[in-house]
């Protein structure tokens, strides 16, 4: 699961913008929202897109997913618990690295 973790880790450090926003709610709200319509289409959940902000997230995750389903082909195989757990061990590490581990100290400047 680790190798495959670190397939869609790539794909989202490389073309994903989303993760990179200039503070750390805006940043976390990003992630968790994305990540979490992506989870919602993978496991075919029915979605909920009532606010603006709402189909923000499911606009990222649509292309996000079907790009994971083009390059990734072992996702199309894999159940929606093994998609869940994939997806939050991919928030966890954008987490991590985005917020947790970050140096950008104006993440949390108290003036912005």
């Amino acid at each position: 699961m680790t190798s495959q973790v670190d397939e869609l880790y790539g794909y989202v450090q490389e073309r994903c913008l989303w993760q990179f926003a200039s503070r750390t709610w805006d940043r976390n709200e990003n992630i968790e929202g994305v990540i979490g319509k992506a989870i919602d289409i993978l496991t075919e959940k029915e979605l909920t897109l009532d606010t603006p902000q709402d189909r923000l997230f499911y606009a990222d995750a649509k292309v996000m997913v079907a790009d994971f389903r083009t390059r990734f082909e072992w996702i199309n195989s894999v159940g929606p618990a093994q998609a869940r757990d994939l997806l939050h061990s991919l928030r966890d590490r954008l987490i991590d690295i985005a917020i947790t581990q970050s140096k950008n100290r104006e993440l949390n400047h108290s003036l912005y």
